[in-house]
């Protein structure tokens, strides 16, 4: 019988459901069909998830048990499959401490994992034969309620988020071996909070991506990424539906707030609109109500859109909004990072038709659109932030993983490139094209 914790069998006893008792925070899974690990929950392929049992595979998918025999309980067996595979574990609302054993004793394997709304958190991690690697990264849960009257005013699109549901989900991708995960609360990790438009949300679907589900990539433990971005949102929508009193509401001392708009606030044509009105006026708010939590807050200048001149070129789409931008960062006293500036360098570096590698251009799929990035787009921009990070030595730069310097004049070729597509993909366009 399938070990389960006393609260979950207390709770069954009573016939309470998840909301009558405290979910678990802490969960140890040794997968496989072999001997479980003193201590570990088994998984096997059979077990499918539930919210009645609160874990097991998810969406669908299927996997392989493989047991290579061996003395060691956590690396003699595992569970595979030639296909993206999830695992999802019900959670509340916080940050977790995943550690990730993975390896085959009689194999080589290659590991890609996504979070949640394909948040990149391990890239292309190879395994020889008989060596086996633990790795170990931060996710955060988010949930809608601010207090007990309110709570986030989210689009019909988002209610089938992961990104917003009541579990925490892994994506499996390539040849991966997983021998054992191990999630724990963890209370003390940095948090960056991201505010942001369709340039910033965690895209769930193929072939649309964004630098906030890339930059995740880049952290060690001890930072958090909750990225609170939604597509076709202006500073004003973002407020109104609540999402800035959102982060308020659970920001602590010493995180951060990343807040990037421009491209929706632009459409906004009322007489107390404009980059050096409502604009400029909501991103003040930002900052003086994130400092009276006692946050930082940090102010990039909207991504640049693909709109070349006849010199090879880009445009300036944007008008004064960049410019209001950093008037505002120097008021408040607060950093900036220059995505404009940065995102139109690496652009123009790419060239008018290499650049189309970086966006949902596909001819062949009808889809030709010069604002919304595809993964290798959103990875080399999430580069860019963190470059920003640095030359601006916020804290959060003690926590990035080792990567040579990365500069946008000079991008990583297109060729070199690996993403493994995840199987939920739409050709609709996000809000706010």
């Amino acid at each position: 019988m399938k070990t389960v914790t006393i609260l979950g069998t207390l709770a069954l006893a009573l016939g309470l459901t998840s909301v009558g008792f405290a979910q678990s925070t802490s969960y140890k899974f040794d997968f496989g069909a072999g001997k479980v690990a003193k201590g570990f929950t088994k998984i096997s392929s059979q077990d499918v998830y539930t919210d009645e049992i609160g874990y097991g595979f998810d969406n669908g998918t299927k996997v392989q048990d493989v047991d290579r025999g061996g003395k060691d309980p956590l690396k003699r067996d595992f569970v595979t499959s030639t296909e993206p595979f999830y695992f999802s574990v019900k959670v509340p609302e916080g940050n977790y401490k995943v550690t990730l054993t993975l390896g085959d004793r009689k194999g080589d394997t290659r590991t890609t994992v996504k979070a949640e709304s394909r948040r990149l958190m391990l890239e292309d991690l190879q395994t020889e034969r008989g060596q086996f690697e633990t790795k170990t990264f931060i996710v955060h849960i988010k949930d809608r309620k601010i207090d007990n009257e309110n709570q986030v005013k989210l689009k019909t699109r988002e209610l089938t988020k992961l990104d917003w549901d009541n579990k925490l989900t892994f994506e499996f991708d390539l040849k991966a071996a997983v021998n054992a995960i191990e999630i724990e609360k963890a209370d003390d990790q940095i948090t960056v909070f991201l505010a942001g438009n369709s340039t910033v949300v965690n895209q769930e679907q193929e072939p649309w991506a964004s630098w906030g589900q890339m930059v995740t990539r880049f952290f060690k433990s001890g930072v958090a990424i909750a990225n609170h971005a939604e597509s076709g949102l202006s500073l004003g929508s973002f407020i109104s539906s609540n999402r800035l009193d959102k982060i308020l509401s659970v920001i602590k001392p010493g995180d951060y707030v990343f807040v990037e708009f421009g491209h929706n606030d632009e459409k906004e044509k009322g007489p107390n609109d404009g980059p050096y009105k409502s604009y400029s006026e909501r991103l003040r708010l930002f900052a003086r109500e994130v400092k009276k939590k006692g946050g930082n807050l940090v102010i990039l200048t909207p991504t640049a859109r693909r709109s070349f001149n006849e010199e090879g070129r880009l445009n300036n789409t944007h008008g004064e909004y960049p410019d209001a931008a950093k008037k505002v960062a120097a008021e408040e006293n607060v950093p900036l990072i220059d995505l404009t500036a940065q995102t139109t360098a690496l652009y123009e570096a790419l060239g008018v038709e290499g650049s189309k590698n970086a966006f949902v251009i596909y001819p062949e799929k009808n889809l030709n659109d010069n604002t919304h990035f595809n993964p290798y787009g959103a990875y080399e921009i999430a580069k860019i932030v963190v470059e920003g990070i640095k030359a601006n030595k916020l804290g959060l730069a003690d926590y990035l993983v080792d990567t040579p310097a990365f500069d946008p004049t000079r991008p990583d070729a297109f060729e070199t490139f690996n993403w493994p597509p995840s199987p939920a993909a739409s050709l609709e366009k996000p809000d706010g094209n």
